[in-house]
């Protein structure tokens, strides 16, 4: 079974025709598949659309949020519906092309278990695809994970992929991230970027800063989430150390016969070891809450979904 996810806001213009060429090609292939189209509280006439196409195509299912959650909430949403053993996300702006599909499955094939779509010839404004390389490079360079186009919405995987995902806020952005630091192997495949026709962009400049502060995020529960100690734990060692020499060195002072109780130094000694003290103190509480929590996942995209069309109710046990 293969699922393509599409998450959608506002998208009345697009989702009809994106239908007319998902299906075609999914039809072509030589495995069973279904098309979820998740409405993050469209306020456009895409969720009448989306009923109709409910109705009339058997292979596609809405799930309608109840209000705009925002694009990782929708992905969440869709996971949490789809059957696959493969999943397909791609965006409902028809920017991505849908017949690049099997050449995305021909590259899972080779033994991925995330395959990413890179925009090699992105054909939006300069004034998305500049701050898009800058925003692709630091978080190359930060999480040390070396695709083109981490921010590229159409993406193949594995359903053992999706079940490690607990994304929030605008941390859809860091999949490969996300799933890299799990342990699963990560592909890249130049795909056909389209203009947009019809409809608007849904960010703006605003993502980037969101962006950085969630990468922030993504760099620490990557490296330190199951070893908070490490990193609380060494900064609260080298400011206890700093402070402690400071003092020493203070001592010496006063032992000499100088006086010290108006020297900023003095402050500054007594500050270094309280903090450090205070960040020993975190990595302890922090490490107590990890070994808790261990492996624990809290879902709560099943409270968000409003209903589901399309798709028969399962039978009475």
């Amino acid at each position: 079974m293969i699922s393509v996810v599409v998450p959608v806001y506002n998208e009345c213009d697009n989702v009809g025709p994106l239908a007319d060429e998902l299906l075609p090609v999914l039809r072509a292939l030589s495995q069973q598949t279904e098309v979820i189209f998740v409405d993050d509280g469209s306020r456009d006439g895409t969720a009448q659309i989306l009923d109709r196409l409910a109705t009339s195509e058997p292979e596609i299912t809405v799930v309608r949020l109840r209000r705009n959650f925002g694009k990782a909430e929708a992905l969440m949403a869709g996971f949490l519906v789809a059957t696959g053993d493969i999943l397909i996300t791609i965006d409902g702006d028809l920017q991505d092309d849908p017949r690049e599909i099997p050449r995305m499955l021909a590259e899972l094939d080779k033994g991925f278990d995330l395959v990413s779509g890179w925009k090699w010839d992105r054909q939006d404004p300069i004034s998305k695809r500049l701050p898009s390389r800058v925003f692709n490079g630091v978080t190359r360079w930060a999480s040390g994970v070396p695709l083109h186009d981490l921010n590229c919405g159409f993406k193949v995987y594995r359903s053992e992929v999706v079940q490690s995902l607990a994304l929030a806020g605008d941390q859809y952005r860091y999949i490969p991230v996300l799933a890299a630091h799990e342990g699963f192997s990560i592909g890249e495949l130049a795909v056909n970027h389209r203009p947009r026709e019809h409809g608007a962009s849904k960010y703006g400049f605003e993502r980037y800063l969101r962006g950085f502060l969630d990468l922030l995020t993504i760099t620490f529960m990557g490296r330190y989430r199951h070893r908070p100690m490490h990193l609380f734990g060494g900064l609260g060692v080298v400011s206890v150390l700093l402070g402690v020499l400071i003092s020493a060195y203070l001592t010496v002072l006063r032992l000499s016969g100088q006086a010290i109780g108006n020297r900023p130094l003095l402050l500054l000694g007594v500050l270094l070891i309280l903090v450090g003290m205070q960040f020993l103190t975190i990595g302890l509480v922090s490490e107590m809450i990890q070994r808790h929590h261990l492996r624990t996942h809290v879902d709560e995209a099943a409270t968000r979904v409003k209903e589901v069309v399309g798709r028969p109710a399962d039978p009475p046990a």
